[in-house]
C-alpha cells in the first residue's frame, strides 16, 4: 500500500502544488480569465462560452472553489461565481517566489 509523503514537505509547498494542480487544465484557466473580466458570473454564462457540458464546467468550478481561487454565492436556483482576490494574490506571491528561486532572477 502506498503512503502519502505530503507531510515531508512544507505546508506552503503542498498548498502551492495544490493550486498548480487546480489550474493545470485549460478550461480552468479560461474560467479564471472569464471571471476576472466579468467580476461575477453565473454558471450558465460560463457554459455558453466553453465547448463543455454544464456538468463538466461545474466540476471545473468545484475544483477551483476547493482550492479557494474562486467563491460561489447562491442566488436563488443559480450560483454566482467570482475570483477570490485574496487567494489569487497569495498564489501569485508564492509562484513569484518559486520562479525567482528556480530562475535565479
Amino acid at each position: 500500500m502506498a503512503f502519502s509523503k505530503k507531510e515531508e514537505f512544507t505546508k506552503d509547498d503542498v498548498w502551492l502544488a495544490d493550486i498548480a494542480k487546480a489550474i493545470s487544465h485549460p478550461a480552468r484557466i479560461r474560467i479564471l480569465k472569464m471571471l476576472t473580466s466579468m467580476s461575477t458570473c453565473m454558471v450558465g454564462n460560463i457554459v455558453e462560452k466553453l465547448p463543455l457540458s454544464q456538468s463538466t464546467v461545474s466540476q471545473h468550478l468545484k475544483e477551483l472553489k476547493r482550492v479557494g481561487l474562486i467563491e460561489g454565492e447562491i442566488d436563488g436556483p443559480k450560483v454566482c461565481y467570482c475570483v477570490n482576490n485574496k487567494t489569487m494574490a497569495k498564489a501569485k506571491k508564492e509562484m513569484d517566489k518559486l520562479y525567482s528561486i528556480i530562475c535565479n532572477c
